[in-house]
C-alpha cells in the first residue's frame, strides 16, 4: 500500500475527470441505488477479453488479478475475478501505458486551447490510423457517440427538458467552446498534418472531447487516459479512489470494501452534484446526496477550468440591484466587496448579480448548515432603505471578521423582508420547476431507448434541485415565521 507522502489522490482536486457509468435500461436504472450497483451480475465482455491480457504485455508487469473485464446493465465494467479483501491493492497501471501530455504533438502542445482538446487531439489521431495505432485495442473499446450522454449530444428538444437548470446554458456554452477549440485546432493541422486534418471534423472532435472528459485523470503533467482503470464506475457511497505513486510511477487503486467474486468493483469519482455528473460524465444518481443549487444572476464565465468546476451551477435566482435604486452604487460595492464574485454587465442589463450555492437545508436549528451567510447579506443589503443602514453593516463588517451581514439587521421588519424577499424568488422557482416536471411525466412508451434514459437523466436532475429548492423554502418560512 501507498504511504500518504508518495502518493496523490487523482481526484476531486482540483478537475477529477473519470469514465461515466452508462446506463442503458430506464426501468432499471429507476430502481437500483448507486449503492447497490456491485450486486448486478456480469455478462462476460467477448470484445474485451484480451483486453488486459494485450496491455500487460504492452506494460510489461501484470495489472491486475483482481479483475476482469465484463458488462453490466450500465455498461463495460470491471468485476471481481476471485474473492477481494478491504486493502488489496486490485490494480496497478504503470505511467507507460497511459495516454498523456507526453504524447501530444509539438505543434499541439503549444495552442490557445484547453488540455482536453489537446488530448482529444491525441485520440483523434489514434482513431484515424485504425489497426495501424499502438492504442488500437483501447481505442476500439471506448464508447461510440450514440452511447454517450452528456448533454452536449443532446439535441435541441432534449435539452429543453432541462431549460430550468443552468445546465442548459452551460451545455450551450460548453459547445461553444468546443467549436472554438477545434477551429483553432483544425487550422494549426491545415497546415502541419493536412493528410490528417482533413479527415477532421467538428463531431469527432466533441466525441474525443467527450471520451477524455469523461474518462480521464488529471495529474501534475495534465490529463492523462489510464487503460483498464477507466472501466471502473462510480459509487457516490465509495472511498476508494485512485491513487498516483510518482516516485514508482503507476496509479493504483486499493479495495476500500470487501468483494465476492463476481461483484462489480466500484470507486467513487468525487462529491459530485447531478448538474456535473450529466455534464462532464453522461449519468446521473437517482437521490444524488451530493446535488447543489446555486443562486445567482446569470452563469458566470468559465476563465478557468477550475473556476468552471466551481461555478457549475444547477439553479438559478436573480439577485439584483435595480438600476432606478437611489442607493444603487452604494449597494452595489458592499455586494461587489463583501459577497462573492459578482457580474457586472454596466449598459447591457438592468441589474447586476452574485452566485451562491446552496446545498440540502435540513431545518433552522441543530443539523443543516441553512441558507448561506453570504447569501443572506445580500439580501439584506438588497433590503436597506437608507444609506445608514448600509454604513452601519459595513462598520459592523470592518469590526469583525470582515464579512458583511454576519448579523441579522438590528431592524426586526427588515430582516424578515430580506428573507421573504429570498423566499418568493425561490417560491417562483419551484413553481416552474414544478410545471416543467408535469410535462416530463411519459405519456407511453419511450420513442427510443435513448428517448427514455435522457428523459429520466432529466427527471433526476431537476428532482435533486428541486428538493434543495423546497429544503430552503422550508427553512425561509421557518425564519420568517418562527421569530
Amino acid at each position: 500500500m501507498l504511504c500518504p507522502s508518495q502518493v496523490a489522490k487523482l481526484r476531486p482536486v482540483p478537475r477529477p475527470l473519470l469514465s461515466a457509468a452508462r446506463r442503458l435500461y430506464d426501468d432499471l436504472r429507476c430502481s437500483i441505488s448507486s449503492s447497490s450497483l456491485a450486486q448486478v451480475s456480469p455478462c462476460v465482455d467477448e470484445d474485451c477479453s484480451d483486453f488486459l491480457p494485450w496491455l500487460e504485455r504492452k506494460a510489461g508487469v501484470e495489472i491486475s488479478s483482481f479483475l476482469s473485464v465484463g458488462k453490466s446493465v450500465y455498461g463495460r465494467s470491471l468485476f471481481a475475478s476471485k474473492a477481494i479483501r478491504a486493502g488489496d491493492s486490485i490494480l496497478k497501471v504503470p505511467f507507460n501505458v497511459e495516454i498523456s501530455p507526453d504524447d501530444l504533438l509539438p505543434e499541439i502542445r503549444s495552442l490557445n486551447i484547453g488540455n482536453v482538446a489537446k488530448l482529444a487531439a491525441v485520440v483523434l489521431k489514434e482513431q484515424k490510423m485504425g489497426q495501424d495505432s499502438e492504442w488500437a485495442p483501447y481505442i476500439r473499446s471506448l464508447p461510440q457517440p450514440e452511447e454517450m450522454h452528456s448533454t452536449v449530444f443532446w439535441s435541441n428538444e432534449e435539452l429543453e427538458m432541462i431549460k430550468e437548470s443552468l445546465v442548459y446554458q452551460r451545455t450551450i456554452d460548453k459547445k461553444v467552446g468546443m467549436e472554438r477549440e477545434f477551429s483553432v485546432l483544425r487550422h494549426a493541422l491545415d497546415h502541419q498534418f493536412p493528410e490528417v486534418s482533413k479527415y477532421m471534423n467538428f463531431e469527432d472532435f466533441m466525441h474525443a472531447c467527450a471520451l477524455v472528459e469523461s474518462r480521464a485523470w488529471e495529474s501534475s503533467k495534465g490529463y492523462s487516459l489510464i487503460p483498464f482503470a477507466d472501466f471502473l464506475n462510480h459509487d457516490g457511497l465509495a472511498k476508494a479512489v485512485l491513487l498516483r505513486d510518482e516516485q514508482k510511477q503507476f496509479s493504483e487503486v486499493i479495495a476500500d470494501r470487501n468483494y465476492a467474486p463476481g461483484e462489480q468493483v466500484l470507486i467513487s469519482y468525487g462529491k459530485f452534484s447531478n448538474a456535473i455528473l450529466l455534464l462532464d460524465f453522461g449519468f446521473t444518481l437517482p437521490h444524488n446526496i451530493h446535488d447543489e443549487i446555486s443562486v445567482t444572476g446569470e452563469p458566470d464565465k468559465q476563465t478557468t477550468r477550475k473556476k468552471a468546476m466551481g461555478a457549475y451551477s444547477n439553479v438559478r435566482i436573480q439577485i439584483s440591484v435595480p438600476l432606478q435604486d437611489p442607493l444603487y452604487k452604494m449597494k452595489l460595492y458592499l455586494l461587489q466587496r463583501h459577497c462573492l464574485q459578482i457580474t457586472c454587465k454596466f449598459g447591457f442589463s438592468k441589474w447586476s448579480s452574485d452566485s451562491f450555492t446552496i446545498k440540502e437545508v435540513r431545518s433552522v436549528k441543530g443539523k443543516g448548515t441553512g441558507i448561506p451567510q453570504s447569501l443572506r447579506a445580500a439580501a439584506r443589503v438588497l433590503s436597506c432603505t437608507s444609506l445608514e443602514e448600509l454604513n452601519d453593516m459595513e462598520e459592523e463588517a470592518t469590526q469583525n471578521d470582515g464579512r458583511l451581514g454576519r448579523r441579522p439587521l438590528k431592524n426586526f421588519n427588515r430582516e424578515i423582508q430580506a428573507h421573504q424577499l429570498l423566499l418568493s424568488h425561490i417560491t417562483r422557482l419551484i413553481d416552474q420547476y414544478n410545471a416543467s416536471a408535469k410535462l416530463m411525466k411519459p405519456t407511453g412508451c419511450p420513442a427510443s431507448k435513448r428517448d427514455g434514459i435522457r428523459r429520466s437523466m432529466a427527471c433526476e436532475l431537476l428532482a435533486g434541485e428541486l428538493r434543495n429548492l423546497k429544503s430552503a423554502a422550508s427553512w425561509l418560512v421557518s425564519y420568517t415565521t418562527d421569530r
